[in-house]
């Protein structure tokens, strides 16, 4: 592990340069890791654990994703197997089941968490929570987590680049006394760029902080409001569009993420730059309450008790359905599919 000082504050970092992936397969060169669920997460951290040479096995029940995790090379019998056969024949399990899936699968996952064998996770959430969600792990066991910040896809799309996205690290119970070489080894196995400390609660609350904040939900807020005002003020969609999404992601984002926000604001036109500078210290100002009533939302459990809640209802996917189905058909994102296939990378096909 390596000490980075991170704007002026030092935090424990480790890198595959310190920590190839031939230690990593050393350090579980007699481990059978179970991928339990094929979801979100599951798909790219067991391909590109699979493709790094550790002996990995998938757990899915019967069905659609059942069937794409064969179309992907597992074998029924051999690497593929039921959620009970997996747990049953793995000595790490790596719970990557949506959250909700995790509480209702816990009862069928419980009984083979025995002596020895190690209990991973990619979210915080059933173990900060467990007096909600009853996920409450047994105490002569290791359980540990590694965190990619970013979606299984491209965990996975990384990884085929040769890069690697960067995860947050975490050890809640070190019953073997070796918790932390076995955490960092899946790290660098699941294809992490580098790895950054945490811990269960800090990553939980962060998480469902960054998702319903910039991440998603205050991201689509701003847009929204923004191409709203343009469109009521006689602008028409494509313009709209363009001012709001298309040249934020399509040319702003890549550059400040490749060089800083501090960079952009160098490299723009004076009135770009100086309207930039006297607009963002408002938006600071009228956005920070509400990310700290967000945080404390999150903090004292009210987040997840909402989630769980509305996961826990019987007609909760006809209800998600209405909602993403409006929010597809609403005129911004309609206005979006069409400008996407006018980006001349898509005409060109």
């Amino acid at each position: 592990m390596a000490t980075i000082n991170f704007g002026g504050v030092d935090e424990t970092v480790v890198t595959r340069e310190e920590f190839p992936v031939e230690k990593a397969r050393e350090i579980l060169k007699d481990e059978t890791i179970a991928v339990i669920g094929y979801g979100v997460q599951g798909p790219g951290q067991s391909l590109n654990l699979r493709d790094n040479g550790f002996n990995v096995i998938v757990g899915q029940r019967p069905g659609k994703t059942y069937e794409k995790a064969v179309a992907d090379g597992w074998v029924p019998g051999e690497t593929l197997f039921g959620i009970e056969e997996a747990c049953q024949k793995g000595t790490i399990i790596m719970c990557l089941l949506s959250d909700a899936a995790v509480m209702s699968v816990w009862p069928t996952i419980k009984p083979y968490l025995t002596p020895g064998k190690t209990l991973y996770f990619s979210h915080g959430f059933a173990i900060t929570w467990n007096d909600r969600t009853g996920c409450v792990p047994p105490a002569d066991i290791d359980v540990i987590m590694v965190a990619p910040k970013g979606s299984g896809t491209t965990v996975r799309s990384l990884f085929l680049e040769g890069r690697g996205i960067n995860s947050s690290f975490a050890v809640y119970q070190n019953v073997s006394g070796n918790a932390m070489d076995k955490t960092l080894a899946l790290g660098i196995g699941i294809g992490s760029g580098y790895l950054f400390e945490t811990t269960f609660q800090r990553e939980a609350t962060s998480d469902l902080t960054g998702e319903r904040g910039s991440l998603m939900g205050a991201i689509q807020g701003l847009l929204l409001a923004q191409y709203e005002v343009l469109r009521e003020n006689g602008h028409t969609p494509s313009e709209a569009f363009n001012e709001t999404v298309e040249e934020l992601t399509q040319s702003l984002m890549p550059l400040f993420a490749a060089k800083g926000m501090d960079w952009m604001y160098a490299n723009c036109s004076t009135t770009a730059q100086r309207g930039a500078l006297d607009w963002y210290p408002r938006f600071h100002d009228a956005i920070k309450p509400i990310c700290q009533w967000l945080y404390m939302s999150v903090k004292t459990g009210n987040e997840a008790q909402i989630s769980i809640d509305a996961n826990s209802k019987p007609d909760y996917r006809d209800g998600l359905e209405a909602e993403l189905k409006a929010l597809r058909e609403s005129e911004m994102w309609r206005t979006g599919a069409v400008v996407r296939q006018l980006r001349p990378e898509n005409l060109k096909k």
